[in-house]
């Protein structure tokens, strides 16, 4: 038996290692990250005053954006500022159960809010009996549960693995495929886990946004009414785009074995669902929404007053 040390931390190696744009770097990222915060957190803000907003849906939306983005930017952040790149063990898998978790969760919500845009281009009329409070606490719980048991399945699967050459990861944080990939055990087996768990999530969520757009595009082409057309394909524009970015990297990133990734550009895949959807999931699913935007306006108009 060879002698072996266990890893007790791993070194991140970052966005970049060209030390003329560490500063830049951290300046861009420090703005996004305080877009994400001051949209996310004064969205919940906002569903608190107004009564018409209470509901699960949008406070659990927004929430877990900012959550989503706090579980890796702030780790970045402190890279990038100090140089230092080092991270224990336990704070890897802490970082990357609380990730998985928070994806897992957003996830689902895209599903969630592809069956909302069904509800109001579809069935207009009955939206408010539909989605009611009891569905939206009922798919946020859902949705939680989801999210908990990917993680837990998911993390304990990696770091069960033994690490004990390079604890070297090429990324800006934990993700799980990137510290796969430096387990000196046969992980044949824990990447057929990984895989298997990801495809399930992603492609019944998957599913359920092109089954719920399937009929809202029936619904639409049905319209005679240019203003009616207008308004549904402005309703769900928005949450198509956020889709496409978030599937699209996901696919990227969790659906190939480790051994197959190019980790430059994986890190690269990665910024867009770690900061850039949650800085722009504020406007996406909820400044556009009318009911929002009234009671933006009302506290406004209360706090000039």
């Amino acid at each position: 038996m060879k002698n072996r040390t266990e890893v007790t931390e791993f070194i991140l190696l970052g966005l970049t290692s060209a030390p003329e744009l560490q500063v830049f770097l951290f300046t861009v990222i420090t703005v996004i990250y305080a877009i994400t915060a001051l949209g996310n957190l004064g969205l919940v803000l906002l569903i608190v005053l107004d009564p018409r907003l209470h509901s699960p849906m949008y406070f659990f939306l927004a929430l877990v954006d900012f959550c989503y983005s706090s579980a890796v930017t702030p780790t970045v952040m402190a890279g990038l500022l100090t140089g230092n790149k080092a991270i224990s063990y336990n704070a890897c898998a802490t970082q990357a159960f609380c990730f998985g978790a928070f994806a897992t969760v957003e996830n689902y919500l895209l599903a969630s809010m592809a069956y909302d845009r069904y509800a109001a281009v579809c069935r207009p009329l009955h939206y408010t009996s539909t989605m009611t409070t009891r569905v939206c606490a009922c798919l946020t719980l859902g949705c939680s549960f989801g999210g908990i048991l990917t993680a837990s399945v998911i993390t304990s699967d990696t770091f069960s693995l033994s690490f004990c050459m390079s604890n070297v990861v090429h990324h800006f944080f934990c993700e799980v495929p990137a510290v796969m990939a430096l387990s000196c055990s046969d992980r044949h087996v824990n990447e057929l886990v990984l895989v298997c768990m990801a495809s399930f999530n992603i492609f019944f969520a998957l599913l359920v946004i092109l089954v719920s757009y399937l009929f809202i595009f029936i619904t639409i082409s049905k319209m005679r009414s240019a203003a009616r057309y207008q308004k549904a394909f402005s309703t769900c524009a928005s949450h198509l785009t956020a889709v496409s970015i978030f599937y699209g990297t996901a696919i990227f990133m969790y659906l190939q074995p480790s051994s197959s990734h190019s980790m430059d550009i994986a890190k690269i895949a990665s910024v867009f669902y770690t900061m850039v959807i949650p800085m722009l999931n504020p406007v996406v699913y909820s400044l556009r929404n009318k009911e929002v935007k009234s009671a933006f306006k009302k506290v406004a108009g209360r706090t000039v007053h």
